[in-house]
């Protein structure tokens, strides 16, 4: 590429530089957290979402209708909406719960959109997807990150010392959510699904690849269990980043420290470099093992403030924004209005004068 095209290794821009690409994986809140925040640094961007919902509206519509799952792509679509009046309209519609108790109840319209749409361009998700992105004027693009829908699978650990069923295999996103004690282990059925051509091409062009903050075993590790994608992302040289959970999830990471969530992450890596690792100060009991437990990964840890003040467990967008700039090793992005705090970070955890501080729930 050109000298007006580069961008500097370490993702920072120069004079002439283009915004980096980035191609952010995961789904739910999650993703959605992280999608507010890239979208102010970047308008190259590209979500690739997890596609096996099997509850709720998601789950009523996969049964019934031969399409993906569309309950998180729909989310990353609204994360991604443009900033016109019309289209917010547009993205509240879309999120939108239909009430009552027929047979509608519960389905929200952009769901049944985007079934409609898929129906309409004879199964082609991506095709529909790229229409409603459209409808939005969205920044960015949605993509599932499977042709078929995927069933989850875990084992999951009894909590309870006296089960004489310690370890039980669960099937199903939603009903793995819903079993008490610890995953020890998840895989996706199909093995090897087909992946659009979309996503594997995003991740070749890619400058930056972000996973989290999310669902640790049934967002965020299910893409690193689909072969062709960790195989893309073992190729690709794109910086990888991780944004840590605020705290654990009830059904899925119980009791689980931040250090313990990347030990899980690292043993899903399997060849796929990791870079970088944000995590929020304020949730760190153990920065030391912390600080250890990501240098055994290769990478470097970015320690700032990215909640929501006043308690509540959501990323704050702005916030965010700041770490991953920070990342990054620029402060430059899409949306400087809002004058955010820097945050201190303790030698010789990386952090300091470059941050600008940041949504989401993890």
């Amino acid at each position: 590429m050109g000298a007006a095209e580069s961008v500097r290794p370490d993702g920072a821009a120069g004079t002439g530089a283009r915004p980096p690409r980035v191609v952010a994986f995961g789904g739910g809140h999650g993703l959605a957290a992280a999608l507010a925040a890239w979208r102010r640094i970047t308008p190259d961007l590209t979500a690739v979402v997890t596609v096996a919902d099997d509850g709720g509206s998601s789950g009523r519509i996969r049964r019934e209708m031969p399409v993906l799952p569309p309950g998180d792509l729909r989310m990353a679509l609204a994360a991604l909406a443009g900033e016109r009046e019309d289209t917010r309209q547009l993205a509240a519609l879309l999120q939108h719960r239909l009430g009552g108790t027929g047979v509608l109840a519960g389905h929200s319209v952009g769901n049944l959109v985007l079934t409609g749409l898929t129906e309409m361009h004879d199964g082609d998700t991506v095709r529909a997807l790229d229409d409603v992105c459209r409808l939005l004027g969205a920044c960015g693009r949605v993509l599932p990150m499977a042709d078929v829908p995927l069933d989850l699978v875990a084992q999951v650990e009894s909590a309870d010392p006296d089960d004489p069923v310690r370890t039980r295999t669960i099937r199903g996103q939603s009903a793995i959510a819903a079993t008490p004690g610890r995953v020890r282990h998840i895989l996706v059925a199909p093995a090897d699904p087909p992946v659009p051509p979309a996503v594997l091409d995003a991740i070749a062009a890619a400058d930056v690849v972000s996973l989290g903050p999310g669902s640790w075993y049934t967002s965020v590790l299910p893409h690193l269990l689909v072969p062709r994608l960790r195989a893309a992302l073992a190729a690709s040289g794109a910086r990888v980043v991780v944004v840590l959970n605020l705290e654990p999830q009830p059904g899925e990471t119980d009791g689980f420290s931040p250090e313990e969530h990347l030990t899980v992450l690292q043993g899903h890596l399997r060849g796929v470099a990791l870079h970088t690792v944000i995590a929020d100060e304020e949730s760190v009991v153990d920065r030391c093992g912390l600080l250890s437990a990501v240098r055994e990964c290769g990478a470097e840890l970015v320690l700032a403030p990215v909640a929501e003040d006043g308690g509540v467990p959501r990323h704050d967008p702005a916030r965010l924004a700041g770490a991953l700039r920070q990342a990054l090793g620029t402060r430059q992005g899409m949306d400087e209005r809002e004058p955010v705090p820097q945050p201190h970070v303790p030698d010789p955890v990386r952090g300091g004068d470059e941050g600008n501080a940041a949504h989401g729930a993890g």
